[in-house]
């Protein structure tokens, strides 16, 4: 397809690097490579970005993740690249996600739920790899009720980029005329992209966007504002949001993500599972979720 004209190019602001792996229950070995914590509203619309794995998994009979656990104010976006993910929440949502699958769960108002290895996945063993994506809301949408959206792999369109630099997956958000199945409460792009080694390509963003670039596998070049700067895997580069376009080159074969979306300008207060706009919105989360207001997964039929 043909990329729309550009003219401006967003300049790389900073390179976020990780800082080691950490577990987040028993079934993802997890490196953040972006958080509100450190970066705060210069990330916004999104949150936090934790990629898990890649590591190899033993076969076995344990059910290996993270149990009940509440969230509210914001939405989870994961992502799976090898491996099978289980989710079930107390709205009722849930469902199971393989390679190229996408779940993308708003807990709004608030909810609790699991996520775990599938019990085929966990039996067989193999390779794990999955991204996790937290994305806010504005302060009007917070208490708005949960929901949950079960995007497969193949519900996601695939452009290929001109002169054969690679493939995008649009997620959400639009890449020329091309459509995400994602619906999201404010203006945001997700492409999962796959790029060829030594090929420049100039992907469109809209100006006044922040725009990040995670990139899991490879590396690429892009424009500081001192000529071009390297990303490797685990590292993702945040970019001024003046310009109409991101220019790299892959100096690898390289798997990235890039994310873009228009700032939501508003307080950001988070307290672990919880983001809101003031501590005294945390405080009425956790009284809420302590006095079961949140809801309860259902009990598995298995038990």
């Amino acid at each position: 397809m043909d990329i729309i004209e550009v003219t401006a190019v967003k300049k790389l602001r900073h390179i976020q690097r990780s800082r080691g792996q950490h577990w987040v229950g028993d079934g993802f070995p997890v490196r953040t490579l972006f958080g509100y914590s450190s970066l705060g509203a210069e990330l916004s619309p999104f949150l936090l970005f934790d990629y898990a794995g890649p590591m190899v998994f033993p076969p076995t009979d344990k059910r290996l993740g993270v149990g009940e656990h509440p969230h509210r104010g914001f939405e989870t976006v994961t992502i799976v690249y090898s491996g099978e993910v289980e989710h079930r929440d107390s709205s009722g949502g849930g469902g199971g996600i393989g390679p190229g699958d996408v779940q993308w769960m708003t807990a709004a108002s608030g909810l609790v739920h699991e996520e775990m290895h599938s019990r085929g996945f966990a039996k067989r063993g193999g390779m794990f790899e999955m991204v996790q994506l937290w994305v806010n809301l504005p302060a009007k949408d917070k208490m708005s009720l949960p929901r949950y959206q079960n995007i497969m792999n193949r519900q996601i369109p695939v452009v290929d980029l001109p002169g054969g630099q690679g493939v995008a997956r649009v997620i959400a958000g639009t890449f020329g005329e091309v459509a995400g199945p994602a619906r999201t409460f404010t203006p945001i792009n997700v492409w999962d992209l796959r790029l060829t080694g030594g090929r420049e390509i100039r992907l469109p963003v809209p100006d006044g966007h922040t725009t990040l670039l995670a990139v899991l596998k490879g590396s690429v070049r892009l424009e500081g504002e001192h000529g071009l700067e390297t990303l490797e895997s685990a590292e993702v580069g945040l970019f001024h949001r003046e310009g109409d376009h991101v220019r790299l080159e892959g100096s690898r074969d390289a798997t990235v993500m890039l994310l873009s979306g228009a700032p939501i300008d508003e307080p950001i207060v988070g307290s672990g599972p919880f983001v809101m706009n003031s501590a005294e919105e945390i405080r009425q989360a956790i009284m809420d979720y302590q006095r079961g207001r949140m809801g309860r997964i259902p009990i598995a039929e298995e038990a």
